[in-house]
């Protein structure tokens, strides 16, 4: 097999339109169909099905995809430590995690880390989903649930807390709130259902069967400037709304969620010192701010 057809491949199989992957390669779209059908010729199977809305891999793409992954991270990690760039702090490292974590606790955390390596840049992507470490989306990532793949290499980052928050203005104008049950007569925030990523976010339903809430959003931060706004009640992470001294935690001693972070690199990733640098001042800030995450430190004046 050629490698430049097993690029190729790759690329189509990640974007599943040619016209994209003739973009990423800055390679004829064309061309690429002929080094595809080169491929399948070659390897005397159906790598790909053909349709109107793309590209989609069969069985056979699946398993020829899974060891050309491998191929290029091997390849890729090669080229850097035969540049001498394996062994320093130089160079980009690409962080994907939860919206919430990625924009309120890493990024303003990690900023005297920045300064005092100004070689070495880091990219942060805070998405409200799982980023794709195996489609090499980022060097690593923050995940709510253990990354199931085995490739990977797993450490529990540190734990969390959520509690019920409102504003003053919100709870002045509402019904009285003295237990849970209460909550089915207030103005809830909380998550879309059916678009949820993980299963652990789904605690309103687990909860409060029985809310119907008044605003709902894919995005916890969108929940949260929503509370902000007085709105009405929403569940959020306790480092998130200790940055608006508005926000007053409600119930403490009836909902209190306790979920856990987890960083996760592929193992050719993090053998690279500018990623472990970057994993370990991670796991550095975790521990240096576990009150702040397990909302045990007195909110900002």
């Amino acid at each position: 097999m050629d490698w430049e057809d097993i690029r190729i491949f790759l690329e189509v199989a990640r974007t599943e339109k040619l016209s994209e992957a003739a973009k990423r390669l800055r390679i004829n779209a064309s061309t690429i169909s002929r080094r595809i059908h080169k491929l399948e010729a070659g390897l005397e199977v159906q790598l790909f099905e053909r349709g109107p809305e793309g590209h989609q891999l069969t069985s056979q793409g699946q398993l020829l995809l899974a060891t050309a992954r491998k191929m290029e991270q091997q390849a890729l990690t090669a080229s850097e430590i035969l540049q001498g760039l394996g062994e320093e702090r130089i160079g980009s490292v690409r962080i994907g995690s939860t919206e919430g974590f990625g924009s309120f606790f890493i990024a303003p955390k990690l900023a005297d880390f920045c300064r005092m390596h100004p070689r070495l840049v880091v990219e942060l992507l805070p998405m409200p989903r799982f980023v794709k470490l195996t489609r090499h989306e980022a060097d690593m990532a923050v995940s709510i649930e253990r990354p199931r793949h085995t490739s990977l290499v797993v450490t529990k980052l540190c734990d969390y807390r959520l509690q019920l928050y409102a504003t003053q203005a919100y709870l002045d104008q509402a019904p009285a709130l003295e237990s849970l049950e209460d909550l089915n007569h207030h103005r809830l925030i909380g998550y879309i259902d059916e678009l949820m990523f993980t299963d652990q976010l789904n605690y309103m339903d687990r909860l409060l069967p029985d809310a119907q809430p008044a605003f709902r959003s894919t995005s916890v931060v969108t929940q949260y400037s929503m509370a902000r706004a007085g709105l009405g009640v929403a569940i959020l992470p306790c480092f998130l709304a200790q940055e608006a001294p508005e926000l007053q935690p409600l119930l403490p001693d009836q909902l209190s969620l306790t979920r856990s972070f987890w960083l996760a690199a592929q193992p050719e990733r993090k053998r690279l010192a500018r990623v472990e640098a970057v994993w370990q001042e991670l796991k550095r800030l975790a521990e240096v701010h576990r009150d702040l995450l397990l909302g045990e430190t007195a909110p900002p004046k």
